[in-house]
């Protein structure tokens, strides 16, 4: 019998609406999920369990009182530890804000809020989001779902790991260098990195920075839509924020692939890829690729990303962390140390060189996509690894020059400006969830989402391709 939290969140809410079930039961469900999973594996990192039954209470009362619902109302929400919530424990992962309790939510909250979720609890995440392993001074390691001494990848992976042991029925995230997309990939869920400004970014303290975005995480497509849905937004706060954020409002429905053209990649030919991985990826290509009207195997240009990334990230981190650096060193992690250095090498003509490479990446890649409708490639280079391990540090007996490199596969999309989805594909050679990136220039949210929703539906059709579930039994 499938007990509530198992339910995906569009059903649940569904029910929800139609009194079949109530939002307490859904919350108890999850509650009751966090207790028997989260010692172990540490993916909900606070919480105030008496304030989530209340918050569940207050939302049957709406139910019975006939008010008007929300579309995430009585859903249990994941916030990713980077998010500020009144009232409740928000860190950022950082011993400098140890014991910060805010006294007001920030933009996503109150929006998440404002649809009528439920506010459930803190999911980990490294040190200000700086790091693909989800680990931190404050709280320690997240466990990955199908193997406890793997990592959930991050810096999204309290969120991906609490998703997959259905501790909360939709999470949210946020991506720079694969944040959101690389944690569902290693965790079988789902993930969605919108174009700039369609989830307002207001409380940033670099606000012309379109390469970080929040954005949506659920256990398939429909369910991460529909948290898009409450989060996207028009706010003139956010120098990005645009009017396309109004055009998700529309219902999501499937898409015919046959009149698509798809392009797919290994590498991105700039990538650091596990040789097994790329196997992986080739083979469960082949499996599909035949529902698009045509399908070839290429990649846009992306000249010298890994410089341009380097430059431009570590501008963004000396505006966000450099005051923190200088006065709060000892409290840092090695992570956002590491950044701040690098950063602070670089001077007005790296910064110079760098835009103008970004620009010339960000045309290559327009450029691209007027042959092809979508781009695929593999959520991540590598197979989840050990969470004892910070970082992958060397691919296919090649060391990697910075902890960041193997990454690539995410970060070299970012800086051509893209929307993208992470969709999980079956298991790779070792018996861990593997995933695949779908990826447009920013600007068509829309139609992605229903190619995603279309190529999810395909993958269901095999055991090979279809969402992994962990045996938590």
């Amino acid at each position: 019998m499938t007990r509530p939290c198992e339910l995906s969140a569009s059903e649940a809410r569904k029910l929800i609406g139609k009194k079949k079930l109530s939002s307490l039961e859904l919350t108890k469900s999850c509650l009751e999920n966090v207790k028997k999973f989260n010692p172990k594996i540490n993916a909900i990192v606070a919480i105030d369990e008496y304030d989530v039954i209340k918050q569940a209470t207050e939302a049957d009362k709406k139910i019975k009182k006939g008010d008007k619902l929300g579309i995430l109302h009585g859903l249990p929400i994941g916030i990713k530890d980077l998010n500020m919530v009144k009232g409740l424990r928000s860190t950022s992962g950082s011993l400098i804000y140890k014991k910060h309790i805010p006294e007001k939510d920030d933009e996503i909250v109150k929006n998440i809020r404002k649809a009528g979720g439920i506010i459930f609890g803190k999911t980990n995440t490294p040190e200000f989001g700086a790091g693909a392993n989800s680990k931190n001074r404050v709280y320690g390691a997240t466990g990955n779902p199908f193997d406890y001494d793997k990592t959930p990848a991050g810096s999204s992976g309290g969120s991906a790991a609490a998703l997959a042991l259905n501790m909360v029925s939709l999470a949210n995230g946020s991506d720079y260098a694969g944040s959101l997309r690389t944690p569902a990939g290693f965790c079988g869920v789902t993930g969605f990195r919108p174009s700039p400004g369609i989830v307002p970014s207001t409380d940033s303290n670099v606000a012309l920075n379109p390469f970080s975005v929040q954005g949506p995480m659920g256990k398939d497509v429909k369910d991460t839509y529909l948290l898009l849905q409450a989060q996207a937004d028009i706010n003139n706060l956010d120098p990005f924020s645009n009017s396309n954020a109004t055009e998700l409002l529309e219902n999501l429905v499937e898409c015919d692939l046959s009149s698509f053209k798809m392009a797919y990649s290994d590498d991105l030919g700039c990538a650091p890829v596990d040789k097994l991985i790329a196997s992986t990826f080739f083979t469960k290509i082949k499996s599909f690729k035949n529902h698009f009207k045509s399908s070839r195997k290429c990649h846009p240009d992306f000249l010298d990303i890994h410089d341009c990334f380097e430059v431009i990230r570590g501008f963004n981190y000396v505006s966000s962390h450099g005051e923190k650096f200088l006065s709060s060193k000892k409290l840092l992690g090695p992570n956002v140390i590491d950044n701040v250095e690098r950063g602070l090498k670089f001077n007005i003509n790296d910064l110079s060189w760098a835009y103008r490479e970004q620009t010339k990446i960000f045309k290559n890649f327009r450029k691209f996509f007027e042959e092809f409708d979508v781009l695929i490639c593999p959520s991540a280079s590598v197979s989840p690894f050990p969470h004892e391990k910070l970082f992958v540090d060397e691919i296919n007996g090649e060391r990697m020059p910075n902890y960041t490199r193997w990454l690539a596969l995410s970060y070299a999309p970012t800086m051509a400006l893209p929307c993208a989805w992470s969709l999980p594909c079956g298991l790779d050679n070792l018996n861990m969830p593997f995933g695949i990136q779908l990826i447009t220039p920013a600007g068509n949210d829309l139609k992605l989402s229903k190619i995603a929703l279309a190529i999810e539906n395909a993958l269901q059709m095999s055991k090979k391709t279809k969402r992994p579930i962990p045996e938590i039994n």
